[in-house]
């Protein structure tokens, strides 16, 4: 399967690739001030890419302060700052931080509450002035515009962080829709957003859109992806009940499904919007990919992060919830194969503790995987240490606690702590101040008891801080039996008796437990080694790819990633033999065997080689395996053979 149709955050995610580009650091001072209300006027301009705003700012001092940093995208040039009393305040650019710091002719006291209104205006076409670079996240274009919160494109203090309210209107040329958060009215060309709750609607995005409305769900699309919109305002809006019934009522009951291009984050969210790129909009619904945007509502709309170091308490949030719609709409099978995919996230950078994370990039990899991934197994892992009833009631006290305001940890762990009745210190100890987790090994005798059977053993790890419930599955000649058993430290004895004759133990079957694995460890370097790919690090990528076969050199999946490399070098020999491998290996996923017939074929194509490439498209199509759409790249080869794009030659 071609590197640019496998969704990443999938087989472990899309949104992590893209996420994987370097972010400069910004906010590295401490905040001095916090922005607490905007009124922003813009005009886009899209023949000619151009933004033209003003933005009048409320904030408040957070010590005695006589300057102030506000984040703002490199491409946008302030023409004039001025204060509460209209006089002209002195700015100044920090483009490694793509900040303006604005410098106050006289000291502002802790706490007094100011305006300022920066004039600005600049060219949103490219990436090469983005905060994140290589990454557009603010663009203005005649086919569409969008304007995300990360891009900055207006004043931003302590991005993620400092929860605001706004007034937005927008000029558009005539027939371009805008799309954003709160009450909206229009005048002429004019669109007005006004949203009065304290969280994040910094996105506003324009085009001419399809709507599609199903009860409170409106789903934005461009021309080509209409017949999907009704799909995908029916999946949204079971969603958003599905979640409703978990964690309470949503900030609102209206929910707009917005149509993104690819060229930017395959998903962002604002209150009342989920914005999907228009690959992952298709006849098949990426419901995960769009119940984690939907989760958002109450996971950073409703609760967000006190610290940089709590961050994970949204993006965890969100990927636990995906977690839990898969396991509601797919059944158990699919809520296990997906929780494999987060725990390869959550082991990929386990260097750095969950508590310590304020240092690391925001879009890095590191931070994404752990925010994310690892934030969303401690959400999985206290469901399963607390049980479902109290944690339910755990998240939902939370929201209603600190909905419309930022949290720490600490405030979720005394919630649970009082649902439980128990003390939690070793579980956050251990997964939010500590890093690594435990590898299973276990050893069992089974023994003769007067009613069935005993079986007593000792479960062991490495980790001698480690105390957790650990689920333990005993198939026997009649049906399976499922025993709970506390692990503490590096060696735990267990007795556990059965009616019928042991057969077979199992420990943790259902991955409840974040936990080390030699296959774990394979998907791991092969994780990191499509990242690497993704930004062209070729080399380093072979090497993590090695890293898999060397734990496993039957690997289809690494097989065919190292293929995939040789391919974009035009090393088809090499390339070849990798798709060989990839069908004579493991054989999982199972894709990787149309996929590699696939790959080969157009190796043949390009070579010269046709009769031996309409072979491969063949043995494409014996495989009946369609995933991604691979049958019809087969059929479509079959036809009319396969030439490399020019770009690429």
């Amino acid at each position: 399967m071609p590197i640019a149709r496998r969704p990443l955050r999938r087989a472990f995610s899309l949104l992590g690739l893209l996420f994987s580009l370097i972010l400069p650091v910004l906010g590295a001072e401490k905040p001095r001030v916090r922005a607490e209300d905007y009124v922003i006027d813009a005009e886009i301009s899209p023949k000619t890419h151009k933004l033209s705003a003003h933005a009048k700012v409320r904030f408040t001092a957070l010590e005695e302060v006589n300057f102030a940093t506000f984040e703002l995208n490199n491409a946008l040039r302030p023409s004039r700052i001025l204060d509460a009393a209209g006089h002209t305040l002195a700015g100044e650019r920090i483009s490694q931080e793509n900040a303006i710091r604005v410098n106050f002719p006289a000291s502002l006291a802790k706490g007094s509450s100011n305006t300022i209104t920066f004039e600005y205006e600049g060219t949103l076409a490219t990436a090469d002035d983005s905060p994140v670079e290589g990454l557009k996240l603010a663009y203005v274009g005649e086919d569409i515009t969008y304007l995300l919160y990360p891009g900055r494109w207006f004043p931003v203090t302590n991005y993620g962080i400092d929860r605001f309210t706004a007034t937005i209107n927008i000029t558009a040329p005539a027939g371009m829709l805008v799309v954003g958060s709160g009450t909206s009215s229009t005048k002429g060309n004019t669109t007005t957003f006004s949203w009065q709750k304290p969280s994040f609607p910094g996105t506003i995005i324009a085009g001419a859109f399809d709507v599609t409305t199903s009860g409170n769900t409106r789903v934005y699309v461009r021309a080509g992806k209409k017949p999907y919109a009704a799909t995908y305002a029916e999946t949204a809006a079971k969603e958003l009940e599905y979640f409703s019934s978990i964690y309470g009522p949503s900030p609102s009951p209206v929910l707009k499904v917005v149509e993104l291009p690819d060229d930017t984050v395959p998903m962002w969210w604002a209150p009342e919007i989920a914005a999907l790129a228009g690959r992952d909009i298709t006849g098949k619904v990426n419901y995960r990919l769009l119940a984690d945007c939907v989760a958002h509502q109450w996971w950073g709309a409703t609760v967000s992060a006190a610290s940089k170091d709590d961050w994970w308490l949204v993006d965890g949030g969100a990927r636990a919830s995906e977690m839990r719609y898969v396991q509601n709409a797919a059944g158990d099978q699919a809520f296990e194969d997906a929780t494999r995919d987060m725990a390869v996230g959550a082991l990929a950078y386990d260097t750095t503790p969950l508590g310590s994370i304020g240092r690391l990039d925001t879009f890095s990899p590191e931070f994404q995987a752990l925010v994310t991934d690892k934030g969303g197994m401690i959400f999985h892992m206290l469901r399963w240490v607390i049980g479902d009833a109290p944690f339910d009631k755990t998240v939902r006290e939370f929201m209603s606690a600190f909905g419309g305001k930022p949290a720490h940890v600490s405030d979720l762990q005394a919630i649970a702590e009082k649902n439980c009745n128990e003390n939690l210190t070793s579980f956050f100890s251990q997964w939010v101040d500590g890093t690594g987790a435990p590898e299973f090994k276990m050893k069992y005798t089974i023994l003769r008891a007067r009613k069935g059977f005993r079986v007593v053993g000792q479960i062991s790890q490495d980790l001698d801080l480690f105390r957790m419930p650990v689920e333990l599955k005993i198939d026997t000649d009649g049906q399976s039996e499922i025993k709970r058993i506390e692990v503490v430290g590096t060696d735990s004895q267990f007795s556990v008796e059965t009616f019928g004759k042991p057969r077979r133990l199992t420990l943790d079957p259902n991955n409840w437990v974040l936990k080390n694995s030699s296959d774990l460890r394979v998907r791991i370097a092969i994780r990191r080694g499509q990242e690497l790919t993704a930004q062209g690090s070729l080399a380093e990528a072979l090497a993590e790819f090695n890293k898999a076969l060397e734990a496993n050199k039957n690997s289809s999946l690494a097989h065919y990633r190292i293929a995939e490399v040789f391919f974009l070098q035009r090393n088809f020999q090499a390339a070849a033999n990798a798709y060989r491998d990839s069908i004579n290996g493991d054989g999982e996923p199972r894709w990787t065997e149309v996929w590699s017939h696939v790959q080969l074929g157009k190796i043949f194509d390009v070579t010269g080689q046709r009769q031996r490439a309409v072979n491969e498209y063949r043995q494409a199509i014996q495989t009946n395996d369609n995933t991604q759409g691979a049958l019809d790249e087969a059929r479509k080869y079959l036809e009319t053979p396969y030439q490399r794009p020019k770009e690429s030659q």
